[in-house]
């Protein structure tokens, strides 16, 4: 198997198992409990959160650990909107946004919130003149995501805060995908709200961050016991939480010499598809993107067919976003670039990791034309250009 889906999800590093392990099996007191097999558990969490806020440059007690970027996304989207009822107001978010935000944002619209989306250029970039324009006296909140899971644009979020932040406007930023590719440090983004989710870099499932800066006034979106100070309750997740902390550590550690060999590979293979195959749109910034990410629409074929016969081949790649790959529409993030419908609808993203190598990018580049050139030659818009 070649696998190059790794903005959908990324294997577990063989070191963050090994320190998943006691936690899974031997140590399995809970934290909240006040013996001393329990305060493992506890001590744990704390040397995790440690590692969390090293990794954002941030304090240990703005970090809030969740199940992942979803419920991340939604604590930092409806705790702001919530905090304010009965007072209500506008949230600003852009059109390309994993819907883990455009769907909590739209959430918020039977309450009685004022929804606003921003529109990007063909690169995927938002409107910062547009932003400025939407800005109010009843904006509470812009969220705006770091890097895009598809096309892997990197969003201008130090702009963005600089618009709010005189405002008294709160900024979140989605950087499930940015996080352990681009070095982030909040107190310099000066961001209210960060969300990032563990299985994106090397970790386990089941399991994130959200940051959230001292004095920032949220509604929490779980209730119950009064776990990671009130702001999240649910008995936390140990052995995901360590996994977690561990994998911050790694991608701190590593995370130069990854982007140097990924962007090598990522730009051997797109170079090689626009060698080799006519007719191909490449997507995204050609330069303020991801160095792992590689989105091209295929003219005059559908992206599925594609799928199928490099799964046939042993090969992973994804035609968009791994939470909408049951849906038969067009990806939402290249219709919103200007994309049209039949253009969009023969997309592919090829996303890379640490584990790829130069021979995996030979074999896909030796098999792929010849599979775009059999399914071309069954369309009945390819003329043989």
């Amino acid at each position: 198997m070649i696998y190059l889906d790794y903005n959908a999800t990324t294997p577990l590093d063989k070191e963050v198992l090994e320190a998943m392990l006691p936690y899974l099996e031997d140590v399995y007191g809970n934290p909240s409990s006040t013996y001393a097999f329990a305060r493992k558990s506890r001590k744990a969490i704390d040397e995790a959160r440690q590692k969390a806020a090293s990794f954002l440059g941030a304090e240990p007690d703005e970090i809030i650990f969740t199940s992942g970027g979803t419920e991340s996304d939604n604590t930092a989207i409806k705790g702001v909107s919530f905090a304010r009822l009965p007072k209500k107001g506008s949230i600003i978010t852009s059109s390309i946004e994993h819907h883990a935000v455009l769907n909590s944002v739209k959430s918020l619209e039977k309450f009685g919130f004022e929804c606003k989306y921003l529109n990007v250029d063909e690169f995927g970039l938002i409107d910062l003149g547009r932003l400025k324009d939407y800005l109010g006296p009843d904006t509470i909140l812009v969220s705006v995501m770091y890097a895009n899971n598809e096309v892997g644009t990197i969003e201008p979020v130090k702009d963005i805060v600089r618009l709010c932040r005189d405002k008294g406007i709160y900024v979140h930023t989605d950087a499930a995908q940015a996080a352990g590719k681009i070095k982030i440090d909040v107190k310099e983004l000066d961001v209210d709200f960060l969300s990032l989710s563990a299985h994106k870099l090397y970790g386990p499932k089941g399991v994130g961050v959200l940051y959230a800066k001292r004095g920032v006034k949220f509604e929490p979106l779980l209730h119950g016991g009064r776990h990671e100070k009130n702001r999240r309750a649910s008995t936390e997740n140990v052995a995901g939480i360590v996994g977690l902390g561990k994998a911050l550590e790694i991608a701190r550690s590593r995370m130069d010499d990854e982007e140097r060999n990924i962007r090598i590979l990522r730009d051997k293979l797109q170079n090689g598809i626009l060698e080799r195959i006519p007719e191909v749109k490449l997507n995204g910034h050609p330069d303020k993107r991801l160095y792992n990410t590689l989105n091209v629409c295929i003219k005059y074929i559908e992206g599925e067919g594609m799928l199928t016969h490099l799964d046939f081949e042993g090969v992973c790649a994804s035609s968009g976003s791994a939470c909408t790959s049951g849906s038969l529409e067009p990806s939402h993030v290249l219709l919103a670039m200007g994309i049209p419908h039949e253009l969009a609808h023969g997309s592919l993203r090829f996303s890379l990791g640490k584990y790829n190598t130069e021979s995996e990018i030979d074999r896909v580049l030796e098999i792929f034309p010849p599979i775009v050139e059999k399914l071309r030659s069954m369309s009945p818009f390819w003329n043989g250009k």
